[in-house]
């Protein structure tokens, strides 16, 4: 998954927190308390880390 190093709209480095959500997400917790415990607390950041897509799966099964 290819997570941007900064948020697209307010410029905050984001990028050094995303295994840790990962992670924390998969254990089960829920993802407003990692994202609250993370300090995301602008909408723009939490997006970012609610929203992404895993498409390089799909991409991959065509060739050029």
């Amino acid at each position: 998954m290819i997570i941007p190093v900064r948020c697209i709209s307010c410029g905050r480095v984001v990028g050094h927190l995303w295994e840790d959500y990962q992670k924390r997400v998969q254990a089960g917790e829920e993802p407003k308390k990692v994202l609250d415990a993370l300090g995301l607390k602008s909408i723009c950041c939490r997006t970012l880390f609610l929203t992404p897509v895993d498409t390089y799966k799909k991409i991959a099964k065509y060739k050029r």
